[in-house]
């Protein structure tokens, strides 16, 4: 038999470039329901978290956007800060002693007492605001792009940013946030999908794929009443999932799917 010439190094070169997209393929992840509470079907929910206990949910549509503190076994709201009508409430996050919440295209966030929810200030930034999470450092916003900015936790100001790719390629609809377990969780406007993202890099490293979860189609308005709203119990390792003017939170646990 005649081998052709290079014939033996490409052959191992389309092994190795197999091998290494197979391992560079981003995980998919499938989900188990744990336990299910209820949820105030008039929240069109923007922004939400876990904390000591309760939720904080912060829901939009100008006119009727809310900051709200939630039971979270019954569903009901404890506490409640109606926000002005000329504003659409978005994403929340804690910091400190503090609530500091997004609105969408006014281009102003407002700083609260965490345990009164009384105003303590304003602040402004360019574009839109989506959704707000935290680490021990900092903030991290979405604007509905695929970058990340990353906010200093005192002044607010934007310090820097984070390009969001998947396999090479923008992630855009970034939306409602979460910091677990070092990564950061988001929302993909307009999909069932959330993307686990690594904020060294702003590399997607799994995808969650909540198909199934809920069928949207049994609310007012199916084509904007979606998945959207991530949260996380750091004690007990609880992740909590909901969506805009749904009957139910979810609790979950992941479960990774085979890879193709």
């Amino acid at each position: 038999m005649t081998r052709l010439p290079g014939l033996t190094s490409t052959f191992a070169l389309i092994l190795l470039l197999g091998s290494a997209a197979a391992q560079a393929a981003i995980p998919v992840y499938g989900y188990k329901v744990v336990r299910t509470y209820p949820h105030d079907t008039g929240a069109y929910t923007e922004g939400l978290f876990y904390k000591d206990g309760y939720l904080y949910e912060s829901t939009g549509q100008a006119g009727t956007s809310t900051v709200r503190k939630v039971e979270l076994q019954s569903g009901e709201t404890v506490q409640r800060y109606n926000v002005p009508s000329q504003y659409f409430g978005e994403g929340i996050v804690d910091w400190k002693d503090r609530l500091v919440q997004l609105t969408w295209q006014t281009q102003t966030g407002f700083v609260y007492d965490l345990a009164s929810f009384k105003l303590q200030r304003t602040f402004t930034y360019p574009g839109e605001g989506w959704a707000l999470t935290r680490d021990e450092h900092h903030l991290y916003m979405s604007d509905g792009s695929a970058v990340l900015r990353i906010l200093d936790s005192e002044s607010l100001a934007s310090t820097g940013s984070i390009l969001v790719t998947a396999e090479g390629s923008p992630v855009t609809n970034l939306n409602e946030l979460e910091w677990i377990k070092g990564e950061i969780y988001a929302n993909v406007w307009l999909t069932n999908r959330i993307a686990r993202i690594d904020p060294a890099n702003g590399h997607v490293v799994g995808w969650i794929d909540l198909d199934g979860l809920f069928d949207i189609n049994q609310l007012p308005d199916p084509g904007n009443d979606v998945l959207n709203g991530i949260a996380y119990d750091a004690a007990h390792d609880r992740l909590f999932v909901t969506g805009k003017r749904w009957p139910t939170l979810f609790e979950i646990k992941l479960v990774k799917q085979p890879t193709p």
